[in-house]
């Protein structure tokens, strides 16, 4: 907080969550208005005492102000600056339902958000005081809570991101592809839109485990990608969208070549050359058709067979 003075009667100023300076009156409001705000800045700090003391402050000068609502709002804040993060979430929760109205709803949204971050990040929770696990879908399910209140505000945008990426970032993309469709299909355009596609894209691809599996996820990824080149052309050329698309290409084609290598391996030589031909005709310039090349030479059968 600072104060201006001047020819002007003196001013006060805080910081809003935003990071602005906010003109705040010298009237009884004003000064309630910075009374929260201390508590609301001792509970991100963590100072839970520190906390109880400024709220106690605040009931003894205010008291005809501190009724239900502020009193449900505190209990939450109090419960997450002592880290009892799930009780918190509950109490949080509870007070969403209860005062859909309140001035301090958005920022019972914010504390939510903050908790599911730390949960997505891998911090631990408690289960039945016995031991300890990570809280990742404990996070996942907050942050699908907050996207379910708060319908296409910005806050349910960035809960479904962070839900998408903390898979991606887990190495869990069928999960994360899952989560980058469903934004995809709320918010189909826009930045997000084309973000989604481009994370279901790479999802696919990432989800790919090699020859030895199916390449069901490499199709669908250069499916996707082939649109996200086609709605996007300048972002695609920029990523390297091209390039992708021909490695994609060149792991279908060594996928092919490998079905023909198992097919040599049990003997059968005509559907090993056949698997071998295909792989030549459709990727002639691939890795795999050079490989296949020679691999139909070695595999020549008599005329007829």
């Amino acid at each position: 907080m600072i104060m201006l003075s001047g020819t002007a009667a003196a001013k006060t100023w805080r910081l809003d969550e935003d990071e602005q300076w906010q003109e705040v009156s010298e009237d009884e409001q004003g000064r309630y208005l910075m009374a929260v705000a201390e508590i609301k800045k001792l509970v991100s700090s963590g100072e839970p005492a520190a906390a109880q003391k400024a709220l106690a402050r605040l009931k003894e000068t205010f008291p005809q102000t501190i009724g239900q609502e502020f009193e449900a709002f505190v209990e939450a804040e109090l419960l997450l600056a002592d880290g009892k993060f799930d009780r918190a979430v509950r109490s949080y929760e509870k007070f969403l339902d209860e005062y859909p109205r309140s001035e301090l709803y958005e920022s019972a949204l914010d504390r939510q958000f903050q908790v599911a971050t730390a949960y997505l990040a891998g911090h631990k929770r408690h289960v039945l005081k016995l031991f300890s696990i990570r809280g990742y879908s404990e996070g996942v399910r907050i942050m699908e809570k907050i996207a379910a209140r708060t319908g296409d505000a910005p806050i349910a945008q960035r809960a479904m991101k962070s839900i998408a990426s903390s898979y991606e970032k887990r190495n869990k993309f069928i999960e994360a592809y899952e989560s980058w469709s469903e934004i995809s299909s709320r918010w189909p355009g826009g930045d997000l839109g084309r973000q989604a596609l481009l994370g279901m894209a790479s999802s696919m691809h990432a989800a790919y485990r090699g020859p030895k599996y199916g390449a069901g996820s490499l199709i669908s990824a250069r499916g996707y990608y082939q649109d996200f080149q086609m709605r996007y052309p300048k972002y695609a050329e920029e990523i390297g969208v091209k390039q992708i698309l021909d490695d994609i290409e060149e792991q279908i084609a060594y996928k092919h070549y490998t079905i023909g290598e198992y097919y040599e391996r049990t003997g059968s030589r005509l559907a090993a050359n056949l698997y071998y031909q295909h792989v030549t005709d459709d990727w002639p310039d691939s890795t795999a058709a050079q490989f296949a090349g020679r691999a139909t030479e070695e595999n020549k059968l008599p005329q007829g067979k």
